[in-house]
């Protein structure tokens, strides 16, 4: 039980970890006297005490190293980013939005879908936990409630089923009560599913593209001709024409809502 406890402790934090540097420059504003602390040198531990802090620091070092890694993985980001990925072969174009632009704009679009979520756990449990008004516990259940929400409802019931089964936990009366150990891994499986078959979609079009080009070529004897020099052009020329970019992020959007 003490395991789970600091399991659920450790993802929680690493939750709230990245939603308090968002809000932390305007809040620490408006705190008089706040002074970034120092770190003494490294000495001899006098007792237990000592030695349980220092283990509890190298903990919260730990979860602040994953909490990308966590934010990602909590977020509409891997829905978004695959996707997007899948656009740029389904068109063809290997490099052409470049990474860059494609995780920065799957970054941009997770911040507008997680807007209203992350603004839930700012005003319930960072800004009352920065005034004083929250203790840490209970703001770490504060802000584990509306990201378990969002998570909730774009899982499937199937996959859910399926890690309950393999922690050998019984099923949970509602679905509030299920162990964040459990929640994560489902909704980033059915995050994936979800991608794959939008990019499936996405594929159809561009594939009929292609067999109409390659049927044309064939036809007219320019077997010696690669495909890829007419359909690309076309395959651009299409999605300009049905403003790909405008309905995929569009759909990307309202799929959340």
């Amino acid at each position: 039980m003490t395991n789970c406890r600091l399991i659920r402790h450790i993802g929680t934090v690493g939750l709230l970890s990245g939603l308090l540097f968002l809000g932390a420059h305007a809040a620490f504003a408006q705190t008089p006297g706040f002074e970034i602390p120092n770190i003494p040198g490294v000495t001899a531990a006098k007792g237990p005490q000592q030695v349980a802090l220092t283990l509890q620091i190298l903990v919260l070092m730990t979860v602040l190293s994953l909490a990308p890694a966590i934010l990602v993985m909590t977020t509409a980001f891997t829905r978004v980013v695959i996707v997007l990925s899948f656009v740029r072969s389904a068109i063809g174009a290997q490099n052409i939005p470049p990474n860059q632009v494609m995780l920065g704009l799957a970054l941009f679009l997770t911040f507008f879908i997680m807007g209203p979520t992350f603004q839930q756990v700012n005003n319930n449990a960072i800004q009352p936990y920065l005034t004083g008004k929250m203790d840490f516990n209970n703001a770490l259940t504060a802000g584990e409630s509306p990201m378990a929400h969002f998570m909730i409802k774009q899982t499937y019931k199937e996959d859910l089923n399926l890690f309950i089964k393999l922690s050998n936990t019984p099923p949970p009366a509602t679905m509030n009560q299920l162990p964040i150990t459990v929640l994560i891994p489902a909704f980033v499986i059915s995050e994936l599913k979800t991608g794959f078959i939008f990019g499936f979609i996405v594929y159809i079009p561009f594939i009929v593209i292609d067999l109409v080009v390659s049927s044309l070529l064939m036809s007219m004897g320019m077997m010696m001709l690669p495909p890829t020099v007419i359909s690309l052009p076309a395959k651009v020329l299409v999605f300009i024409l049905a403003d790909g970019w405008h309905a995929i992020v569009g759909s990307l959007a309202q799929s959340y809502q």
